[in-house]
């Protein structure tokens, strides 16, 4: 989704002014909560909006009482002028007007100041909600950190580093093999972000005879941010590989594309 580019179409405006249908709306509000540039941009339109309110209502009321008084004949010095042939009962009659139109604006005012606290009311509870999932993603977050933290302190944890292989020598993995509980944790920061249509494929290899085994693909490789991922491997592993394969994965590697490749040390 272009962000700068559904900013700029004049919904946000639109959604701000409640000139929306309902479904529109949630459709908004379903976005600002996925994307915070959007949710700024609102606060940012509302308070541009807040602020000119504030600038131009002292000067719209201005020249509706000066509209009031041309009607009802007052001069600058706000002296009343009468015609000698108007009924008694006209200044009744231009009274009454003139509070209409007084009582009709102060609803009006009214009504697009409950308008406007009810949108401050609706964005303060986008931004806690916002709040609230960043909150809880950091807390995720610093429990993957403190779970991998003591798979790398485990003394009993196997390290493989995985080496970038032909012409993809710049690639490296590297694997932390915890063989009491049957799986591995996948290191996959040195690999690039695989091309549309690929994915990569993790292989425990036994090498007399030199013999593959699949341990799936990693279908999350771009939405994950730290790269690492766990995988479960029940072999008895000499080796591990990783290859770009088609979505979906292959029932052999394709070693015109194995990326990496790392043996695992002989035990003392």
């Amino acid at each position: 989704m272009d962000i700068n580019a559904y900013i700029e179409s004049g919904v946000l405006e639109l959604y701000v002014a409640g000139a929306l249908s309902e479904k529109e709306n949630k459709e908004v509000y379903d976005l600002m909560l996925k994307h915070p540039e959007i949710l700024q941009e609102v606060l940012e339109i509302e308070a541009a909006i807040i602020t000119l309110t504030a600038s131009t209502s002292q000067k719209t009321n201005a020249r509706i009482f000066e509209a009031i008084k041309q009607k009802l004949g007052f001069d600058a010095n706000n002296s009343k002028v009468i015609a000698l042939n108007k009924p008694k009962n006209n200044w009744v009659t231009y009274t009454g007007w003139a509070a209409s139109i007084i009582l009709a604006a102060g609803l009006l005012w009214t009504t697009n100041q409950n308008k406007q606290l009810q949108s401050d009311i609706q964005t303060a509870e986008i931004k806690q909600s916002y709040l609230e999932t960043q909150i809880a993603d950091a807390k995720n977050n610093l429990n993957e950190a403190n779970a991998l933290l003591s798979v790398l302190r485990d003394k009993n944890i196997t390290e493989v580093p995985l080496a970038g292989q032909g012409s993809f020598a710049s690639t490296y993995a590297k694997v932390y093999w915890d063989k009491e509980k049957k799986q591995i944790y996948l290191d996959a920061q040195g690999l690039p972000e695989p091309p549309k249509g690929k994915v990569y494929q993790v292989w425990s290899l036994t090498l007399a005879p030199l013999t593959p085994v699949s341990l799936g693909t990693i279908d999350t490789f771009a939405e994950d941010a730290n790269k690492i991922f766990e995988i479960q491997n029940l072999n008895e592993s000499q080796a591990f590989g990783i290859t770009l394969e088609p979505e979906g994965g292959s029932a052999t590697p394709t070693m015109e594309q194995l990326y990496t490749l790392g043996v695992v040390a002989a035990t003392p």
